[in-house]
């Protein structure tokens, strides 16, 4: 009996490490396909990114584009977390790459329906299946200035610096991307 046992042990810890090893290669894709810092501070200047997964690998992401004088930015939290919210969120993420490469789009609001139509295609997404994201996308023009902003159920907030520091928050759709709610 305790020789059965060893080896069910072993078993499963050689499974358990093959497991794992997947998904340590899965974040290192991930990982990837984030924006670099680099990338970032080139578009946006100074700033930062408070990113802490609560998994190997995550459903939440941020995202860099830039079309003529726009940088187009977003925080974004996919369905589920660890493997299933990572899968999401590549599809997530290619979504909005093409919904401003491919379709040519700036304006937040039409990107955000644009990758909403992407993923109930690249799912298709009946009443049943509840796989999507939450998103808060902004759009800056280097030369204007201008900031547009669409959110699908998540806000945006701007901390501002004067006389005493100003905290604004931006209501969004309570609609997410993907679901029907």
């Amino acid at each position: 009996r305790t020789l059965d046992l060893k080896r069910e042990k072993e078993v499963i810890q050689t499974e358990k490490k093959a497991l794992v090893d997947s998904i340590n290669y899965a974040k290192r894709i991930q990982t990837a396909l984030l924006p670099s810092q680099q990338k970032i501070e080139e578009h946006l200047g100074e700033n930062f990114i408070l990113f802490l997964p609560k998994d190997i690998v995550s459903g939440d992401f941020y995202w860099v584009e830039t079309s003529g004088d726009w940088v187009l930015f977003a925080g974004c939290d996919c369905t589920g977390h660890g493997v299933p919210g990572a899968l999401i969120s590549i599809l997530c993420i290619n979504a909005l790459s093409r919904a401003v490469n491919e379709y040519g789009l700036v304006k937040p609001s039409l990107i955000l329906d644009k990758v909403a139509e992407i993923i109930v295609d690249s799912l298709g997404i009946s009443g049943e299946v509840k796989d999507g994201m939450e998103a808060s996308l902004c759009a800056f023009n280097r030369k204007t200035r201008e900031l547009y902003w669409s959110g699908a159920n998540c806000p945006l907030w701007i901390a501002r610096e004067g006389a005493v520091y100003e905290l604004m928050e931006f209501k969004p759709d309570k609609q997410p991307i993907g679901q029907v709610v």
